[in-house]
């Protein structure tokens, strides 16, 4: 599952972004993303039986904590942002690098600080690789 999990997110980012890119502009940006979640919820339901649960629907529902519910909230700001960005005439072949980059760079405090991660020399490298990078593709 190491591979096939990393598998489903690559492919799944690449049809999000070629889906963002082709929603029509005149559509109510928040109307898209009602449409988009009531999707979501169907299709979450119809996989439960791949995931079944290890209680009773009670017992789960207890189980879930505030990160849920704040998981929740932030996706409307992700996806809301990336459809505006892609509406103000970013390109797609860019939006998500400088997106993404930028998120991986300011999640290292997070992993160091909080989660206890270590940083090798050559995760340091390839940080600066990083930076170098957003600095070469955003360079006009």
């Amino acid at each position: 599952m190491f591979y096939g999990a990393i598998a489903i997110t690559v492919i799944s980012n690449v049809l999000y972004h070629l889906f963002q890119k082709v929603i029509p502009a005149g559509v109510n940006p928040l109307l898209s993303l009602t449409v988009t979640y009531v999707v979501a919820a169907l299709a979450t339901l119809l996989l439960f039986p791949l995931f079944p649960m290890q209680g009773a629907l009670g017992d789960e529902l207890r189980k879930v904590n505030w990160a849920s519910v704040g998981l929740g909230a932030v996706i409307v700001g992700l996806e809301l942002g990336f459809l505006l960005a892609y509406r103000a005439g970013w390109n797609i072949s860019l939006a998500s690098l400088v997106a993404n980059t930028t998120v991986a760079l300011l999640l290292i405090p997070a992993g160091l600080l909080l989660f206890k991660e270590q940083l090798s020399p050559v995760n340091i490298v390839g940080i600066i690789l990083a930076i170098a990078g957003l600095v070469l593709v955003n360079w006009k």
